[in-house]
């Protein structure tokens, strides 16, 4: 009897390796880069990475620091990342120019206009014709820069009589503040948290010449797949989906686990500068009354048409791509499981 119970504890032990293996290799890997350096804004993310919403969708994610909204699209492009955060009309932009090439938005985040124009309180500057004989500032990657044209020709303004100057990131309110420039391009909240933190008053000191005021009303940030990505992991991109979707209702339910997520990975952040973008980003940038009909992720067919149209026109791309193109929410999931309100915030 003996003889055939000293293999056992072998055998079991094989088979723990075997399943151990399987396990392993069903475990598909998503390399990620996001619109920005790590930021409150972003704790949906690492809050699926965090409670194991991605592992449980069969999922390995890595996820990376961004340059700029419009900068992570070729990135996915080019095959670096399988995924990203970004801006959707830089999307469109290589959509027209490399259908082949271009990523697909399967979430679309931030479905309310945040590029904006931004100048000192006491700047002559007051409506976008202004802007002619000015300088105006912004990192070479900023939404509203790449926007810039389309913005001009809606507004009426002639980009050749206005001069483009591009500098880091972190230099950008600093040198409005100090006059280098006449106007910034920015994001509102980015732009509004960055000035706080140079100890302005955007309320009091700063104004700001928002897109969506002057009938550029269009999407923005959204999370994409590379095409190959989409065609050859269906399920892992629905599963990721879900699990954005279910770490974007635990964020909306409880704000402060959410930063807790995003102090993990950059502890020098201040937590509660964190928490209040983190609620801006929700009330200014997601909360777009569509969502009410349609639900945070999805889009409104005849809303993205038009904007494929301002981006395409304005920019005089080869062709207008399809809202198919831009945009598959067969992804998404069911209706009932997507929010239709972030108004749960405390």
């Amino acid at each position: 009897m003996s003889l055939f119970r000293r293999p056992m504890p072998a055998l079991l032990s094989a088979c723990a390796l075997a399943l151990a293996a399987t396990g392993a290799a069903a475990q598909t890997s998503v390399k990620m880069v996001l619109n920005w350096k790590y930021e409150g804004a972003q704790a949906w993310f690492f809050t699926a990475q965090d409670k194991g919403y991605f592992k449980a969708e069969g999922l390995d994610v890595e996820i990376d620091q961004g340059e700029g909204s419009a900068a992570s699209i070729p990135k996915v492009a080019a095959g670096a990342y399988q995924a990203g955060f970004g801006d959707v009309n830089a999307l469109i932009d290589l959509a027209s120019k490399r259908p082949a090439d271009a990523p697909v938005a399967v979430y679309m985040l931030y479905n309310t206009p945040p590029f904006t124009l931004v100048v000192k309180q006491d700047s002559p500057i007051r409506t976008p014709k202004d802007l002619e004989g000015k300088t105006i500032g912004g990192p070479a990657n900023d939404g509203a820069l790449k926007l810039f044209p389309a913005f001009a020709k809606i507004a009426n303004v002639d980009p050749a009589k206005v001069n483009i100057t591009n500098m880091a990131p972190n230099l950008r309110e600093q040198m409005l503040s100090r006059g280098q420039i006449d106007a910034a391009f920015g994001y509102v909240t980015t732009v509004s948290f960055s000035a706080k933190a140079m100890g302005l008053d955007p309320a009091k000191d700063l104004r700001f010449i928002r897109y969506g005021d002057h009938g550029m009303d269009l999407y923005s940030n959204a999370v994409f797949f590379s095409r190959a990505f989409v065609k050859d992991n269906p399920k892992a991109v629905q599963g990721f989906v879900k699990a954005l979707n279910r770490a974007i209702r635990d964020v909306i339910a409880d704000p402060d686990a959410g930063v807790a997520a995003v102090m993990k990975r950059e502890p020098l952040l201040k937590r509660e500068v964190e928490k209040e973008k983190l609620l801006a980003t929700l009330r200014n940038d997601m909360s777009h009354p569509e969502i009410a009909r349609i639900g945070l992720g999805d889009i409104d067919e005849a809303r993205m048409q038009r904007a494929i149209e301002i981006v395409a026109d304005a920019n005089k791309l080869p062709r207008k791509p399809t809202v198919a193109e831009v945009f598959d929410r067969g992804f998404l999931p069911a209706r009932a499981e997507r929010p239709s309100s972030l108004d749960r915030q405390p």
